[in-house]
């Protein structure tokens, strides 16, 4: 791509790719390594595959240490590997306070706590570098029988189940961020929105590590992008295309009424919470079912072709975000 200012958010699918390709070829062990479209990496270890992801939290300053896990969790979990070992790195602003710190690391190790997982170690320190505090998570697991799930396994043929509603974390940033900007949404969907990050929550480590057992090909942990990015970076993974059915996709409410109120396009919108799941068309009924019985809201959204890219049923694109809506909304002041 030319040269220029770069957009807030992701570096752009196509400068990423040229970056790294550009790189050294990998060791033999490394089973999966950085590639648009995949969550973490795999490491063959002599006790199995060790999985690894990180990420950091920029765009909220609420809540970062308990974000941070889950974000970081489920990128470990759609490998089909449970996140079990957690590190932390915090970069906080000049003026931070002693009890600040402690409600972050208290929010952190219930979060921890709630997936059964631990703080192996990590940084903290006060800078002036940065005017919010800065969370960058890595989580580690452990394949213990040398199995995992890449986001590039969708075969042509499968279904695409969405487990989780969308857009569900970019509602909760919007309404913290700009609430008062937010006086057209009525007050139960803005209090919906406020608390979208504990219920409906944003966590698939559940609901990925359930679809593994079920026998997905494929998981993919939608994020920054939003729910559109997310099917075009499972297509181009796997050298297929998805024609999606816009009418099965499972929206959050909330976050309908959020985006409308600001001109955010929902399908571009932060989407952790939601998860996508690729099977085999004779196992997705199966799944769906198992899936719904266990409480998760499912839908069967795509199917994927010979091609490639990502296209609605009625022939039209489905347009890919480089750069976040949130980002957007938040550039705005």
């Amino acid at each position: 791509m030319a040269g220029g200012v770069l957009p807030v958010g992701k570096l752009p699918a196509g400068l990423l790719r040229e970056l790294l390709e550009a790189a050294e070829p990998l060791p033999p062990e490394v089973l999966l390594g950085p590639a648009v479209g995949e969550d973490a990496c795999a490491i063959e270890v002599s006790a199995g595959v060790l999985v690894a992801a990180t990420d950091p939290i920029t765009l909220t300053g609420s809540g970062v240490g308990a974000h941070a896990v889950v974000i970081n969790a489920n990128d470990v979990a759609v490998t089909g590997v449970r996140p079990r070992w957690f590190l932390l790195a915090v970069l906080l602003p000049v003026g931070t306070t002693v009890d600040e710190v402690r409600t972050l690391f208290r929010e952190t190790q219930d979060a921890l706590a709630g997936i059964g997982a631990s703080l192996v170690g990590g940084h903290t320190e006060v800078t002036p570098v940065v005017r919010q505090t800065v969370v960058v998570g890595q989580f580690l697991g452990l394949g213990e029988e040398g199995r995992f799930i890449r986001t590039a396994g969708v075969e042509t043929g499968d279904v695409i189940l969405q487990i989780g509603p969308a857009p569900v974390e970019g509602a909760a940033v919007l309404a913290s961020e700009v609430g008062a900007r937010l006086e057209a949404v009525p007050a139960p969907l803005l209090r919906s929105a406020q608390d979208a990050i504990q219920e409906p929550g944003i966590s698939v480590v559940a609901p990925a590590l359930e679809a593994a057992r079920l026998g997905a090909h494929a998981l993919h942990d939608p994020t920054e992008g939003g729910l559109a990015t997310g099917l075009h970076e499972l297509a181009e993974a796997s050298g297929v295309a998805l024609v999606v059915d816009g009418a099965s996709v499972v929206w959050f409410e909330p976050g309908l009424a959020v985006c409308r109120a600001l001109g955010a396009d929902p399908w571009g919108v932060l989407a952790s919470g939601t998860l996508l799941a690729a099977f085999g068309p004779d196992a997705a009924e199966t799944a769906r079912r198992e899936l719904g019985a266990r409480g998760f809201e499912v839908a069967g959204i795509a199917r994927a072709e010979r091609g490639s890219g990502v296209r609605t049923r009625d022939g039209g694109s489905l347009p890919r975000f480089d750069s976040d809506e949130v980002a957007r909304v938040l550039s705005e002041g």
